[in-house]
């Protein structure tokens, strides 16, 4: 479960950031993760909840935004979503290599104090 340590990587960037600007309390920290990211947000949860215990952000909240895959079909020239991995254009059929969105695992923002 590699997310127990990229949710330790994350907490140690938080609490950096955190007295970077001041804070001494974390009180939210907002995700977002993509369904190519490889990271299943449950298990990030539940590695937040463990590892969260005795830092800063004892006590805090996480919010992990679900980010769409999201493509570009290069005979179409637009983008769209996609629901699964197999990125293939709604309005011509055609298979699109080109995704532009859909693999983010990253720390948007928090709330400190």
């Amino acid at each position: 479960m590699h997310e127990v340590s990229l949710m330790h990587d994350t907490l140690i960037l938080a609490a950096k950031e955190a007295r970077r600007a001041g804070g001494s309390r974390i009180h939210r920290l907002m995700m977002q993760v993509g369904p190519l990211s490889g990271v299943v947000p449950e298990s990030l949860s539940f590695a937040f909840e463990i590892l969260a215990k005795g830092t800063m952000a004892e006590g805090a909240s996480l919010e992990i935004e679900a980010v769409p895959i999201v493509c570009h079909c290069a005979g179409c020239a637009r983008e769209f979503t996609s629901p699964t991995m197999y990125c293939e254009c709604p309005t011509c059929g055609q298979p699109s290599r080109d995704v532009r969105r859909g693999r983010e695992m990253r720390l948007c923002s928090m709330e400190v104090s």
